[in-house]
C-alpha cells in the first residue's frame, strides 16, 4: 500500500485559518456555493421569467424602487430584470459549469495520465503526443470552434468545456504518476501479482491525487471564466439562460452613459468568485507541497 498522508485535510484547514486571504477566499466561495444552490428561494425576482418583468422598471439605478415598490438593491437593466437575481441564477450556472466540467474532465485526463505513466513505451508516447497536440492550441480556440459546431447550451458549453480541460488533468496525473511508479510499496504490489487495474486504484492513485486537487481548482476558475468568456461574446449561453457574461456584455453597451450598475456588479461576482478558487488552490498548492514549510 502507498504511504499514509495522514492530517492533509486537517494540516490545510489549520494553516488556512491562519491566513486572512484563505479566510476570506473560503468565506466568499462558501457564500456563493450557498447562494447558488438557493437562488430560487433567495433571490427576489426570476429575471428569466417575463411574468415578473415590467418594462417600467427597467435601467433603475441601485437602491431604488420599481413601479410595485419594490426595492432592487443593485438596480435593474434595460429589460426590467433585477441585478441581484440575475447575479444569483449566473452564479448557479457558472457553479454547475465549472463542478460538472472539472469532475468529468479530471476522470477522463487521469485515466489518461495514469495509464500513460504505468504502461510506458508506445502507449505513453501515442497518449502524450495525443497531449501535446491538445495543448498546443490556445483553449479558448478549441473552446470556440466546438461551441460553434455544437451550438450554444449550458450542456453544449460543458462539454466543450471537458474537451479543453482533460489535457491538463493527463499532463498533471502522469507526472505524478510517474514519480510514484517505480516506489517500494508499487513494486510490492507487483511481486504479490496484484491485478493493474488494483495496482493503479489502489497504490497510485492515492498518491497522485494531492497534485490533481490543485489543478482541478485552478480548472473549474479557468472554466468558468471561458464560459463567461463565451456567453460575452455571444457563443456560450442564449439570452434566454442566466450568465454573467451575458450580463456584462448586456451592459457594456450602456456604461458609457453612466449605467454602470449593469456590467459592475456581475464583473464583481465573477471576479469574487475565480479570486477566491484560485486563492484555495494556491493554498492547497502551498500545503500538499512537500517542499513547504509548516
Amino acid at each position: 500500500m502507498p504511504p499514509d498522508q495522514p492530517g492533509l485535510l486537517a494540516k490545510a484547514w489549520q494553516r488556512g485559518l491562519r491566513d486572512t486571504r484563505v479566510v476570506m477566499a473560503g468565506s466568499v466561495l462558501a457564500l456563493v456555493i450557498l447562494v447558488s444552490i438557493l437562488c430560487p428561494l433567495l433571490a427576489p425576482q426570476n429575471p428569466y421569467d417575463l411574468t415578473q418583468l415590467d418594462i417600467m422598471d427597467s435601467m433603475l439605478p441601485p437602491l431604488s424602487r420599481g413601479a410595485a415598490g419594490q426595492l432592487y438593491l443593485l438596480g435593474t437593466d434595460d429589460q426590467g430584470r433585477d441585478i441581484l437575481s440575475g447575479i444569483m441564477y449566473g452564479l448557479q450556472i457558472s457553479i454547475l459549469v465549472g463542478i460538472v466540467s472539472g469532475v468529468v474532465a479530471l476522470l477522463i485526463g487521469t485515466t489518461v495520465g495514469l495509464t500513460a505513466a504505468y504502461f510506458g513505451g508506445i502507449v505513453d508516447a501515442a497518449l502524450m503526443r495525443l497531449v501535446d497536440l491538445q495543448l498546443s492550441f490556445p483553449a479558448i480556440l478549441i473552446a470556440l470552434i466546438l461551441v460553434a459546431v455544437l451550438g450554444t447550451g449550458v450542456d453544449k458549453i460543458i462539454i466543450a468545456l471537458i474537451v479543453v480541460q482533460w489535457a491538463y488533468y493527463a499532463r498533471a496525473s502522469r507526472s505524478a504518476a510517474l514519480v510514484e511508479r517505480n516506489k517500494e510499496y508499487v513494486e510490492a504490489a507487483h511481486c504479490l501479482r496484484f491485478g493493474t487495474f488494483t495496482i493503479l486504484r489502489r497504490e497510485i492513485l492515492p498518491n497522485a491525487l494531492p497534485p490533481m486537487i490543485v489543478v482541478g481548482s485552478a480548472e473549474v476558475a479557468a472554466a468558468i471564466r471561458l464560459e463567461a468568456t463565451l456567453s460575452f461574446l455571444g457563443l456560450g449561453l442564449p439570452v434566454t439562460q442566466p450568465s454573467l457574461g451575458l450580463m456584462i456584455a448586456n451592459g457594456y453597451q450602456y456604461m458609457i452613459s453612466g449605467n454602470y450598475w449593469i456590467s459592475i456588479y456581475p464583473g464583481i461576482a465573477l471576479l469574487l468568485t475565480v479570486a477566491s478558487l484560485n486563492t484555495l488552490g494556491d493554498h492547497l498548492r502551498d500545503v500538499l507541497n512537500p517542499r513547504s514549510g509548516d
